[in-house]
């Protein structure tokens, strides 16, 4: 599954690690989440749908909206 996180964080300028440390995780970890070989905690989903202003469905793809 392709998530859109980084896509989103391209066009909100913003490097892996201020995004990881917004999340409390390294910026290793995050590149993993971003690249899909690990999935993501509910709650980090959750952070990051709040973070982008969008929903959870829209990151992992599953709505447009």
């Amino acid at each position: 599954m392709k998530l859109r996180i980084r896509d989103l964080r391209q066009d909100a300028d913003l490097t892996q690690t201020q995004v990881a440390n917004m999340l409390n995780v390294s910026q290793a970890t995050y590149s993993r989440y971003e690249n899909g070989s690990l999935d993501l905690p509910s709650a980090t989903l959750i952070a990051l749908a709040d973070f982008y202003h969008v929903s959870v469905d829209y990151l992992l793809g599953r709505t447009e909206k």
